[in-house]
Order: C-alpha cells, then structure tokens, then sequence
C-alpha cells in the first residue's frame, strides 16, 4: 500500500462559525483571521494506492458551481485534484473508488462535473464506484433547513443516475472494519448523520482522516466544535472519545481543512488532550 495527500484546492471560510461559541480572541491564536474574519481552509484530500484499486478520499468543490457561488469562498492557491493526480503519475480515469466522508459540497463537489457540452452533469471519475452509507445518503437528499445549501443535488443526483453509487455498510457499532475498501470507518453524528471517518493502517502507524470532527489544530481543544454541526452536544462526546482513543493508540491525525498542518499527534496534559505536535506527510513517512 502507497498513500499520498491530494491538494484539491484551498478557500476561506468564516472564522466565527468555524469556531462556534469559542470567543474570536481564543480561536484566532491558532488560525488568524483576515480583515472579513475569514480564515485559511484547505481541501486536502487522500489518495490510497492499494494492490489494483487506487481510492480518492473526498474530492473538495470541484469547478462546476457559477462564479457567484465561488465567490462566498475566497478560493486562494493554484491547487486542483487534477495538477496533484498527474504530480504522483495519474489521471482521474484511473480511479477505483471514490470514498466520500460526507456529501457536503466542500467534500464531494469534485465527484461530480459538467458534461462535454454542459448541458446537465456526469461523475468526474467514470472508472469508480462512488462510497458513501446509505443512512447518510437519505440525509443528504433529503436535506433539513440547516443544511440544504450544504447538501447540492447536482453533487449527489449524477451518482446515483450513473449507477456508480454504493452503500458502506452500517451496524449499531460506531467502527466498522470495510470489506469493500480494506480500511476501517468510525460513523459519526455530531457535524451530520452518518459522517464516516477512515482509520487507515500505514506502515505500522494508524493515519486518521478527521474530515470534519476535527478539521484543523485549533479544533482540538473539546469545546472547540463548529458552528456548522447539526448536534454540538453529540460533537462534544464523540470528540471526547475519540481523542482519549487518538491519544493512547498514538494516531497519526490527516487534517482535511488545516490549510497548513497536514498531520498531528495529540498529547495528555493537565488542562486535557491537547496538540504534540505537527508534520508534514512527507516527514512522518519519509
């Protein structure tokens, strides 16, 4: 097995929301905000090269949306999934599977692209199967108040029309080892139902991909939870958990949205589990 970071491209989102109830003078100690109090996000995503299958965690925005939707998004750098395929050798035809964590258009707007001649929309990887769970699909597609702008039907739709779309199989246990894909996912609820978050065994070491319970370093504090999740209160608990789980197994942390710390380990300390220290991919497994 080979794994590598995908830069998909980085955007700004609003450092308030980010960060939830956690006063503007904590938060931006870790990520400073700019004069609109927006801060640095990236869209980093992960690329498992694995016997003949070669799987795509999360695809970012992709290009599809209008230049006003962009707009609210501040897109900075020249990052995009094709300039990072073709870096390490590849070419989007030849990805196996596409996972996706959750269905939120900054996690899953790659998967999906305008036609050649831009009448309606296609997946963007027309070799793979596209993974999401079935409880979360349902989420998506039929989305509640609070999330039907994160949730775009011509992100989903194109999936399930392709008949490229299956279903991770879910139980009552938050971990599940995946047959399908050689990894395990722990289910979590706080951000959104059903998020999945891979646990990836890579040379000896566990490499965790945190999507959004945990999108950056200034997140790791427990009160720290997003604006944008549906269930804070769950957030806090599932957060709890999984960073005593982090801490004692020694779990390499893959940051998604940090948009310049793409790896961290977690320390015990007397005000509770708290940043060791950060890397970049390439030093962890050099």
């Amino acid at each position: 097995m080979k794994i590598h970071p995908v830069e998909s491209g980085n955007f700004k989102l609003d450092g308030g929301a980010m960060f939830g109830v956690v006063p503007k003078m904590l938060w931006e100690r870790t990520n400073p905000a700019d004069a609109n109090n927006m801060i640095d996000i990236a869209a980093r995503c992960l690329l498992v090269e694995d016997g003949d299958r070669l799987i795509l965690i999360d695809t970012g925005m992709g290009d599809k949306q209008s230049e006003k939707f962009f707009s609210y998004y501040y897109r900075w750098g020249n990052h995009s999934i094709d300039a990072s395929l073709k870096k390490l050798g590849f070419h989007r035809d030849d990805i196996t599977d596409v996972f996706m964590t959750h269905l939120h258009f900054d996690h899953c707007g790659g998967s999906v692209q305008w036609n050649a001649a831009r009448t309606g929309y296609e997946p963007a990887f027309k070799n793979a199967v596209y993974w999401t769970n079935e409880a979360h699909w349902k989420w998506a597609i039929h989305p509640n108040p609070r999330e039907k702008a994160s949730f775009l039907k011509e992100n989903l739709l194109p999936m399930e029309e392709s008949g490229q779309l299956r279903f991770i199989e879910h139980t009552d246990r938050p971990f599940v080892e995946t047959s399908e894909l050689g990894f395990g996912v722990l289910f979590v609820d706080g951000h959104t139902d059903k998020q999945m978050i891979p646990h990836i065994p890579y040379k000896g070491k566990t490499l965790v991909f945190m999507a959004d319970l945990i999108p950056t370093v200034g997140h790791i504090p427990l009160p720290y939870v997003m604006g944008y999740d549906t269930r804070p209160l769950i957030t806090l608990s599932e957060k709890a958990t999984f960073l005593k789980t982090a801490t004692d197994k020694e779990f390499l942390l893959f940051l998604e949205h940090d948009a310049h710390n793409e790896i961290c380990t977690l320390k015990e300390t007397d005000r509770g589990i708290r940043l060791n220290k950060t890397h970049t991919f390439h030093e962890v497994f050099a």
